[in-house]
């Protein structure tokens, strides 16, 4: 065949964590490669598709002077492992017989089970290509919103049933009318990008694989509230996310999606990033609004609300960037479209991100409902290690383990309430049976400790008398019932009188760690060898 005719569309991943596995390698070597085959390439680096077990993922196209071939993916793909793959013969139109052969990844069981809506267009393709953007359906929520009187945006949110997905689940389209209502000289929309959940990272791919559903989506919740001045408060130990951010602002102000008279409107929106100051803390929306005025980020006390006092006094929206993001898909397809997926008051999709000792890890965006062991067997098909499930941690670092009887629970807000347990950012950690039990209780309150304020006693002192009980425990003791009482009271102190949700919640863990596996707390336990 004519070389001269065969065009080749290759997509190499440009996220964080496909970069850091060898991506920028991969295109180097690739580029090369066509060079020397004498073919005409068109290499773009597109964002992650959230198969976090498969990176680096690539995906091939392959066009001659007859046939455009379907787009087939190989992965994981490491630059050691590059050179065979290019002297596979028709690799580039999909060599089924080779190991690391995905075929299109849009009909593997990862993705085709997936119900995606805020992530339907992440990895298909540059992130910051807005055209691309707009033929995958961007911007229609926007001129839709534009279309409608600020109120009804608002209306559409609101019966939509979206909650906030930054982990405290309030009812979005109550904040935002909250604020639509406040006084103020001037509003904002402030996005909560200081994604610091171990195990957290759907808001990362939001910003690495589709800024402009951000944009677009802060845009959307300015006009509603009447805000025309927007920051993202970007956690500082993402410089990659920084950067395709920064690009994305750049042109949506070149393509006059930001700035005045958006699309033609009377809509008026500026858009800033403010770089976050590397504290947990920070996470919290009233220590981040103080971060962002130039103080130390502690936390306020309530009332007043952001949402009537926020940033330099002024009535703030502020939520997290799945929430935003989420706000172009339903005021495109319309608020009960979005509504009728999930149960109860939980509606919608939430992205759940599977990580620990799994085999898959990765991204599931799917309806509220599905229990989460189906979830963790159907997707992550059983630990890497091949040992048994012993631990599920649910909702981040402070979320609670929760007891094997429930794995079956169905995963939305309230059910998980009922059995005190919390979904928040939608993160999923699992241990294997060899998990150091105390030791990971004990890491809840020495990463409390670490992270506080320190503004109120509770959290300061709490977390830290706690870590030396739990490094001190020992069921076979004289003293362990007092010791174990000295812990839960240390416990419900911290919860009940701590400022903010950090000292509240660290005793989450350490409560079902030890209810669950008291037994994993005497100091031989640990020391027993598994079969």
């Amino acid at each position: 065949m004519n070389q001269s005719a065969l065009e080749l569309r290759v997509y190499v991943p440009q996220d964080s964590l496909a970069i850091a596995l060898g991506a920028d390698e991969i295109a180097a070597q690739i580029t090369q490669w066509a060079r020397q085959q004498g073919l005409a390439l068109q290499l773009i680096r597109n964002g992650s598709r959230g198969l976090s077990w498969l990176e680096p993922l690539i995906e091939v196209q392959a066009r001659d002077a007859h046939t455009t071939h379907p787009r087939v993916a190989y992965g994981p793909l490491s630059p050691q492992e590059l050179p065979a793959l290019l002297a596979t013969p028709d690799w580039y139109r999909g060599n089924s017989a080779h190991p690391l052969y995905c075929g299109p990844i849009d009909a593997h069981p990862y993705l085709a089970r997936q119900q995606r809506l805020t992530f339907a267009r992440i990895g298909l393709d540059d992130p910051l290509d807005l055209n691309a953007y707009q033929q995958q359906g961007g911007l229609q929520g926007l001129r839709k919103a534009l279309a409608k009187a600020p109120e009804q945006v608002i209306e559409t949110i609101q019966q939509s049933g979206l909650r906030g997905r930054g982990g405290a689940a309030f009812p979005t389209g109550i904040k935002w009318q909250t604020v639509a209502q406040a006084p103020g000289s001037q509003k904002y929309i402030v996005c909560n990008a200081d994604e610091g959940d171990a195990g957290g990272f759907s808001d990362r791919l939001i910003l690495e694989a589709d800024p402009y559903a951000l944009i677009e989506g802060m845009i959307i919740a300015g006009w509603a509230v009447g805000a025309t001045q927007g920051f993202i408060y970007l956690r500082s130990e993402y410089p990659h996310s920084e950067k395709i951010l920064q690009q994305a602002i750049q042109k949506a102000y070149q393509q006059n999606l930001l700035g005045a008279n958006i699309l033609g409107s009377d809509c008026h929106f500026d858009l800033h990033i403010f770089k976050g100051a590397g504290a947990y803390i920070c996470g919290e929306e009233t220590s981040l609004l103080e971060s962002m005025e130039g103080k130390v980020g502690l936390v306020r006390a309530k009332p007043p609300l952001p949402a009537h006092h926020g940033y330099l006094g002024q009535p703030t929206v502020v939520n997290n960037v799945v929430t935003l993001a989420t706000a172009p898909t339903i005021l495109a397809q319309g608020a009960q479209f979005y509504a009728d997926f999930g149960q109860g008051r939980s509606r919608g999709t939430l992205a759940f991100q599977l990580s620990g000792n799994i085999k898959q890890g990765g991204l599931i965006e799917t309806a509220f409902g599905m229990s989460m062991l189906e979830l963790i067997e159907e997707f992550g098909q059983g630990t890497q290690s091949g040992r048994p499930i012993k631990a599920i941690q649910v909702g981040g670092p402070l979320g609670a383990y929760i007891a094997p009887e429930h794995w079956h629970t169905p995963l939305d807000y309230e059910a998980f309430q009922a059995i005190g347990g919390l979904i928040g950012h939608g993160g999923i950690i699992v241990f294997d049976d060899q998990a150091n039990i105390p030791a990971l209780a004990k890491h809840a309150m020495d990463f409390c400790a670490f992270e506080s304020c320190g503004k109120c006693t509770p959290c300061r002192i709490g977390s830290v008398r706690a870590s030396e009980i739990i490094a001190q425990l020992d069921p076979a003791a004289t003293n362990y019932a007092q010791q174990k009482q000295l812990l839960l009271e240390l416990c419900d102190t911290m919860e009940l009188a701590s400022l903010c949700a950090l000292g509240g919640m660290a005793p989450y863990p350490v409560r079902s760690l030890l209810t669950l596996y008291e037994d994993d707390f005497h100091p031989h336990a640990q020391e027993t060898p598994h079969a």
